[in-house]
């Protein structure tokens, strides 16, 4: 059965979709002919459609997928060479592919990557940003930058700060070699890698499950692993403490406590649901 996706919004580069079922979100890059790469129009649309996400407390998972073929090729190097020769800009003035980076890692919903085909170059930076990503056991994942003669900007950091080890990084980035999902998976580089077949109906159905959970629990562990991954450990627990005492003036993680102990009776029971979700 085909899961029941409406458009939300649609721009010449990209659709937003909702699983109307599910408070679920699906955001399309929609350049297949192009191979999914980014380019400004790309990226603009890409923020305008958080924005909407944002404004609908219904939707609390998100999806970012590719059209076509592939997940991303990367950044469209029109665009690149735009960027790069362009006017210098400010320390604080980002440019767009890393605001991209930045809102999905701040956003306050639970982004997934889906990724199939390639995802290469920025594309493999954004994917990391996201809060779970799910591959395709033969997707290809790389860094071509410095076989061109750059040096991975995005993706280096990102692989870094999300635990990779520096070795592990450096042989990514100075061999050129892609890793398929499932060496990915190996590395902890990825949430899981599953068969390609498998891929669209997998991920839909972990957002669904998440989506099933109360919105304020799920923004309040991106707020403490968004924070805490940069900190050391004190002030981790630190900030720990002080996200929990801010989801507690939003719900009351105790209430209706006993229905979820009774239900958890004779083993672990993921399905269980809070009795205030909407």
């Amino acid at each position: 059965m085909t899961d029941p996706w409406t458009t939300i919004m649609e721009w010449p580069e990209l659709r937003l979709e909702r699983l109307d079922d599910a408070g679920v979100a699906r955001i399309l890059l929609n350049r297949p002919d192009k191979r999914n790469c980014w380019n400004r129009p790309m990226c603009q649309a890409f923020l305008e459609s958080l924005e909407i996400v944002r404004a609908d407390q219904e939707l609390k998972v998100c999806i970012t997928k590719g059209a076509g073929s592939v997940f991303s090729s990367g950044l469209d190097l029109t665009f690149l060479r735009e960027v790069s020769n362009g006017p210098l800009l400010d320390w604080d003035r980002p440019n767009l592919t890393i605001q991209i980076a930045e809102a999905v890692r701040q956003f306050p919903r639970i982004m997934i990557a889906q990724v199939h085909g390639y995802c290469l170059g920025g594309a493999l930076g954004i994917m990391n940003c996201h809060d779970l990503v799910y591959t395709a056991d033969d997707c290809q994942l790389g860094m071509p930058e410095i076989l061109r003669g750059s040096f991975g900007q995005l993706v280096t950091s990102t692989l870094l700060h999300g635990g990779l080890p520096v070795k592990k990084v450096a042989h990514i980035a100075l061999i050129g070699r892609n890793l398929t999902g499932k060496e990915a998976d190996d590395l902890g580089i990825v949430s899981q890698s599953v068969p390609a077949a498998e891929l669209e109906t997998f991920t839909v159905g972990i957002a669904r499950e998440v989506a099933s959970r109360h919105l304020a629990p799920l923004q309040h562990h991106k707020i403490t692993v968004q924070l805490g991954r940069d900190l050391g450990v004190s002030q981790a627990i630190q900030v720990d403490q002080l996200v929990g005492a801010r989801l507690r003036r939003a719900m009351d993680p105790l209430d209706n406590v006993e229905t979820y102990l009774k239900s958890q009776k004779g083993g672990p029971n993921a399905g269980y649901k809070r009795p205030d979700v909407e």
